[in-house]
């Protein structure tokens, strides 16, 4: 079947140009829109950023402290291959006092992260 020239030509509906990367992440909210008023301060990248960043403190934090507060009270804390040549570093490490010092620092490290996730909040 052959086109007819003199026929009516239908009409495509308009369509858009495609969008370039930048006018793409600033209709996504990825990054800040200087033009916009109502633009909240702080692109959408940098916030995810700020959140990656505090999860991670948070999570850093409650390991090394769950590691603190348990791992000076198992035998790995003495009996290690890198305490074997210092036996006079052996002997202040395996101390009460000394062990106790490191489970207190890992329950401050604990508290500091959850102190931290408890008061995180979102700028505008």
């Amino acid at each position: 079947m052959t086109a007819d020239p003199k026929a009516p030509v239908e009409s495509t509906p308009d369509v858009p140009p495609p969008l370039t990367a930048a006018q793409f992440a600033a209709a996504a909210g990825l990054v800040d829109r200087p033009d916009d008023p109502k633009a909240p301060t702080g692109g959408g990248v940098q916030r995810w950023l700020h959140r990656s960043s505090v999860f991670l403190f948070v999570l850093l934090s409650a390991i090394a402290g769950v590691l603190l507060v348990i791992l000076p009270w198992t035998p790995e804390w003495t009996d290690n291959y890198l305490l074997l040549s210092f036996p006079w570093l052996r002997d202040i490490i395996s101390n009460g006092f000394f062990r106790g010092l490191c489970s207190g620092l890992g329950l401050l490290d604990i508290w500091i992260g959850f102190w931290e996730a408890l008061h995180y909040h979102e700028r505008h």
